[in-house]
């Protein structure tokens, strides 16, 4: 289970919305110097909050601590989908189409149709699952607050 701390922001039934900051490691990489990446960090670009719907059962309210967390495999399959897919439909289309003898204009917007392809029926299955509880985050637990 990757987990992630935040704060509650809203409550709704079954479920609670929250605001997590986003954290890089570029801080400690070696190579930070000389990474686009690095220098984007340094620069704030994409650092903010994100905010979250995750399943719970418990009572929570607005401002409590929690940790949420989502399955490993969740994220793997969906990183495999959401960036192979695309890529995917983008060389065999174009490769398909170069077999037929298709002059290089037409492979380009075959490869993009490919790749065009590969975005729906990723925008497909995220339609598929975004109701299913097994798909979703959830919180672990609620951090006691320190007076």
């Amino acid at each position: 289970m990757i987990e992630e701390q935040g704060r509650v922001v809203a409550v709704e039934a079954g479920a609670v919305w929250v605001e997590t900051l986003r954290q890089t490691t570029c801080s400690s990489c070696s190579a930070s110097a000389g990474c686009g990446q690095g220098l984007m960090d340094k620069l704030g670009v994409g650092r903010g909050r994100g905010l979250v719907r995750a399943l719970c059962g418990l009572q929570l309210q607005v401002g409590d601590a929690v940790i949420i967390g989502v399955r490993e495999d969740l994220l793997v399959r969906g990183s495999l989908l959401l960036y192979l897919l695309p890529l995917a439909g983008l060389f065999t289309m174009a490769l398909l189409v170069q077999a037929l003898g298709a002059s290089e204009p037409g492979i380009i917007v075959a490869g993009l149709s490919g790749l065009a392809l590969g975005w729906a029926l990723v925008r497909w299955r995220s339609r598929q699952t975004v109701d299913d509880p097994d798909s979703q985050p959830v919180v672990l637990r609620a951090l006691l607050a320190v007076e």
